[in-house]
């Protein structure tokens, strides 16, 4: 907060000096981060615009910034929009392209970020690493991707830069518990919250260990309800109600599930949580209709293979299962290999008869229980 008052009082003192309004924008995207307070982010995007507008959207870094944000906001087609921008005033132009390589993964232009990807080509660059790391595991190569992280984790500890290693031992902790090195993924988590104690997303991934893989849900919930005491963002809620479903809590289940709900009703979260709305929606033939509108919406504003998952969903939860797997085969089958849309295509497949195909994808998600975690690999053992 010191950070943003300091500025804003600079601001007050200095009523023309508008790069003070984009120091203050940064501050309010921080405060989000620490927070999970929605109405920091929005803030910062006001003030983003207003910078943006003042310098007639011409510089560069300003609509990375805001571009930054709608990212934050899942607002991807008006993140490449400023990003197009950028890339034409073409001020710190790899800087722009690392960006356009993020927002067109999100929206399914593969091809797009391939382009972007080569464009930035570094192997001792960590931002390329990183981005190389994501495709990897984007092309269902985690071997590579953490291979990648790995190399990424090098130059972030030599740079000595606090935020830069805490990300990245984050992120490479979530890569290994992909490949099941539960034990790397943990020290990783718990590296990261010595280099920050309050790191809400480390908290969460070790509440996962804790839960899924030494089945120890009231630990996992203990630490969940620290992390609601300083950071409330919603998805925390939908954890929480998971766990009491495994511990067939339904009481429990269904204030966690309420408490989510009732965050999120906050029209500024947007589209941020849609695919978690979908498949809430989804499990109730009184709100599937809501669910397969959603649905829609989110495959106009990303139409990526998770998102034409979440459609297929509806259609078969809606009984119409030869459209849900015409879906899956057109847009989804070769695109993902995300356990939780693999559970919605074997289910799919043996909806349709086509058994033995659900059988092998059974099979390979047995292997990902850490993962799916103990309720999800229950529907699983089902199929």
């Amino acid at each position: 907060m010191n950070n943003y008052e300091f500025w804003k009082k600079d601001l007050d003192n200095n009523p023309t000096q508008y790069p003070f309004i984009a120091k203050i924008a940064a501050s309010q995207s921080q405060l989000f981060s620490v927070t999970g307070n929605i109405d920091y982010l929005i803030k910062a995007e006001q003030n983003l615009i207003r910078v943006n507008e003042i310098t007639k959207y011409n510089n560069a870094s300003y609509l990375r910034a805001l571009a930054r944000n709608y990212i934050s906001q899942h607002k991807f087609k008006d993140a490449l929009s400023l990003l197009k921008k950028a890339e034409i005033n073409g001020e710190n132009l790899k800087g722009t392209q690392k960006m356009l390589f993020d927002v067109n993964l999100e929206l399914g232009n593969v091809a797009e970020a391939k382009k972007n990807l080569d464009a930035i080509k570094n192997l001792r660059d960590f931002d390329y690493l990183i981005r190389l790391s994501k495709w990897s595991d984007h092309q269902g190569n985690l071997d590579a991707a953490i291979k990648y992280m790995e190399q990424a984790k090098v130059i972030a500890e030599s740079s000595k830069v606090k935020g830069l290693i805490q990300w990245t031992y984050t992120n490479i902790a979530d890569f290994y518990g992909h490949a099941g090195e539960i034990e790397k993924s943990y020290n990783h988590y718990l590296k990261a919250l010595e280099l920050n104690p309050d790191d809400a997303y480390a908290k969460k991934g070790i509440a996962w260990i804790v839960y899924s893989y030494e089945n120890n849900p009231e630990e996992a919930l203990r630490i969940l309800n620290e992390i609601s005491k300083t950071h409330s963002s919603p998805d925390y809620h939908l954890f929480k109600a998971e766990i009491a479903q495994h511990i067939g809590d339904k009481k429990a289940k269904e204030a966690y599930t309420n408490a989510y709900k009732a965050l999120t009703k906050n029209e500024n979260y947007g589209d941020m949580y849609n695919a978690y709305n979908v498949e809430l929606l989804a499990e109730d033939l009184s709100t599937i209709d809501k669910a397969f509108l959603l649905a829609k919406k989110e495959v106009d504003n990303r139409p990526t293979a998770q998102s034409y998952d979440l459609l297929a969903w509806t259609y078969y939860k809606k009984g119409d299962v030869k459209k849900a797997l015409e879906i899956m085969q057109d847009y989804v089958v070769g695109h993902t290999f995300e356990p939780a849309v693999m559970c919605h295509l074997a289910e799919i497949y043996k909806a349709n008869g086509q058994v033995s195909k659900a059988e092998e994808i059974k099979k390979d998600l047995l292997k990902s229980t850490f993962e799916l975690g103990p309720v999800k690999t229950k529907e699983v053992l089902s199929i």
